[in-house]
């Protein structure tokens, strides 16, 4: 988790150092799903000390699940031109080996400087690629008119909130009617739309989700923050395990939440 912080502060200031178009970012993050899905980095503009981490481990970015071709059926990005940064969700339903993978780039001068991903698959939490796919499909994520959009602080705000509120649980959350979660493969947005909610129930100690890294889109109204979810995992209750949540808010309320949550044993030991 250390590390994670560190790439995140580090890079972060060396990615604000220069202007990021959205153009420039949509061209990483179509470069990214792209070389995903033929397991090729050479078409990824990797910065030549670019850093790689998968579930909040550094490793070998030759070694990563970038290196494996994977069949993707969908995918969704979102673009930060004021922090340099990019998030793309990819759901591989139907690939030799099925994934639903959470990654966030940092850019600098076209050149892609850091790559994070938490990576799950079968015996993560709710893991279900085929429902994920499913359902992300039907979610409408398209760009929100100008007039209507919200600010970089309120979006920010949140899904702090919603992260906050694991803690707190009488802490407000501005939540959408309807409002869909996307959890693994589970989602509660099947029900009649009027009955669709997102809110949590509270859970059995409070939960601090730290170490949140954002990406944020104001045109989309979407923002990802990448997450140390603590207890989940029966064995090692104190540890945080690699998590990301994925959030719509539209006129300041959250209207879709994607969450994808790794565990060391089989659905955590739960």
């Amino acid at each position: 988790m250390i590390y994670s912080v560190l790439l995140s502060l580090g890079l972060a200031s060396q990615a604000l150092a220069t202007a990021c178009s959205r153009a420039t970012l949509q061209e990483a993050t179509t470069s990214y799903v792209r070389a995903q899905a033929a397991g090729q980095l050479s078409l990824l503009a990797l910065a030549d000390n670019v850093s790689y981490a998968e579930n909040d481990m550094p490793m070998d970015i030759e070694q990563g699940v970038l290196s494996q071709a994977i069949t993707i059926d969908f995918s969704r990005s979102i673009h930060d031109t004021v922090e340099c940064a990019t998030f793309t969700e990819i759901t591989a339903a139907t690939s030799k080996h099925p994934y639903v993978i959470h990654t966030r780039m940092l850019v600098a001068e076209s050149n892609i400087i850091a790559i994070e991903s938490v990576v799950t698959d079968q015996g993560d939490w709710v893991f279900n690629a085929t429902g994920h796919l499913h359902w992300t499909k039907q979610e409408d994520w398209d760009p929100i008119p100008q007039d209507r959009r919200d600010t970089r602080a309120t979006i920010k705000a949140a899904g702090d909130a919603y992260l906050d509120q694991w803690a707190n649980s009488t802490l407000p959350v501005p939540l959408d009617t309807p409002c869909a979660r996307l959890e693994g493969g589970m989602y509660t947005g099947e029900r009649d739309s009027s009955a669709n909610t997102c809110k949590m129930p509270a859970f059995p100690t409070p939960l601090n989700a730290d170490n949140r890294r954002y990406v944020i889109d104001e045109e989309l109204g979407a923002m990802d923050i990448f997450n140390g979810f603590p207890w989940l995992e029966a064995t090692k209750p104190d540890a945080k395990m690699p998590s990301s949540n994925m959030f719509r808010v539209e006129g300041g309320l959250i209207r879709y939440i994607h969450e994808v949550t790794v565990c060391e044993t089989p659905r955590c030991g739960r």
